[in-house]
């Protein structure tokens, strides 16, 4: 693949409605940690050594998010900022280990946080060519249009890079030197987001265990008994059969127009790579001239990677083209995540699960 200067992409998303079931949730066992890869795996990015005579870099921030991902407390996308989200993910982290909940990053946190053996905030990897092939795609603007696409790709291999390192193409640029070039074999510094690799899932038709592995979410996740989705927090917690939380997701949370339906509600089930069923009766905001339509499946479709179903007509959690957008923006009523948010979920819920909305 020929390389490219580094570009940064914008993003364009709708939400969503209704949703064609890929394949049903299955329970999931405690997480394991990935094992060694190929070269010839194209999710195996490989760390190279630092530059020699380099100066230590300085991440606390990056390193902190870095270590609250990896621990299931996501502070959403992985920037090196001290925003509203990386406080809410402190401060679930606090209270899932007993400490004081202040959403400080503080000396305790730290050390509860990163252990023994911090992991770094950053390092320099070389792209596989398989991660760089495509197909990459142009995206037009009206859902009707995108109807007409096989598939609602990412972009371009920075935006692709971005997913998989939990972060923004804005990131990727501040991250590295002015004109770095991406391709396969090249080298970008990226946040340490750890390898996983393409698990094998029974019945998988639509090639979720590499969307797995493209996101870097493990297939095995902790089991969830029960989730909370917290409208004035913006957040949703999940909880195991002792009521202990075990993951907390930023989420945006519906609008004015269409409010979280704030009751308690159940999992149907998980489509994993969904299509979606545009239909532009059920949307305040559609443009008279729309129709009816199928999108295909992809990360840059509406509902993103996954579509977790609820037992409130048209109502789903559900993954972003925009992460960046996550507890900032609005949504048609449905709880949006991150990708890998969404991914890591899916992996936690079962169906018949309770999952309460809270004002």
């Amino acid at each position: 693949m020929k390389q490219s200067v580094l570009l940064i992409a914008l993003f364009c998303s709708a939400c969503n409605v209704s949703v064609t079931d890929a394949n049903e949730s299955q329970p999931a066992t405690p997480e394991q940690k990935s094992g060694a890869q190929s070269a010839a795996d194209p999710y195996a990015f490989v760390v190279q050594p630092e530059p020699a005579g380099a100066p230590a870099r300085v991440d606390s921030i990056l390193q902190a998010q870095v270590a609250l991902d990896r621990a299931g407390f996501s502070p959403g996308v992985l920037d090196g900022r001290e925003g509203m989200s990386f406080t809410k993910a402190l401060t679930g982290f606090q209270q899932a280990r007993g400490l004081t909940p202040n959403g400080q990053y503080d000396e305790a946190t730290a050390k509860a946080l990163l252990g023994d053996a911090p992991p770094p905030a950053t390092w320099i990897v070389q792209v596989p060519e398989g991660f760089a092939r495509g197909p990459f795609a142009v995206l037009p603007k009206g859902l009707n249009e995108q109807a007409k696409l096989p598939a609602l790709s990412y972009r371009n291999l920075l935006e692709k890079l971005a997913e998989r390192f939990h972060t923004t193409p804005e990131v990727l640029v501040a991250l590295n030197p002015p004109g770095t070039k991406v391709g396969a074999g090249t080298s970008i510094r990226v946040p340490a987001i750890a390898n996983q690799p393409v698990a094998t899932i029974e019945g998988d038709e639509r090639g979720w265990g590499e969307t797995l592995a493209g996101l870097a979410v493990a297939k095995d996740q902790p089991r969830a008994d029960h989730i909370v989705v917290d409208k004035s927090e913006g957040l949703l917690k999940v909880y195991d059969a002792n009521d202990e939380m075990i993951a907390q997701f930023p989420a945006t949370t519906g609008s004015q127009h269409d409010p979280l339906p704030i009751g308690n509600w159940t999992v149907k089930g998980v489509s994993r790579n969904p299509d979606f069923h545009y239909n532009p009766d059920l949307f305040w905001d559609a443009a008279a001239k729309d129709e009816k339509a199928v999108l295909k499946p992809g990360p840059n479709g509406p509902v993103g990677v996954v579509w977790i179903d609820l037992s409130k007509d048209h109502y789903g959690i559900h993954g972003t083209p925009e992460p960046q957008n996550i507890g900032r923006t609005q949504s048609h009523g449905c709880i949006r995540l991150t990708n890998w948010d969404a991914a890591r979920l899916a992996q936690m819920v079962q169906g018949s699960m309770k999952a309460l909305f809270q004002p």
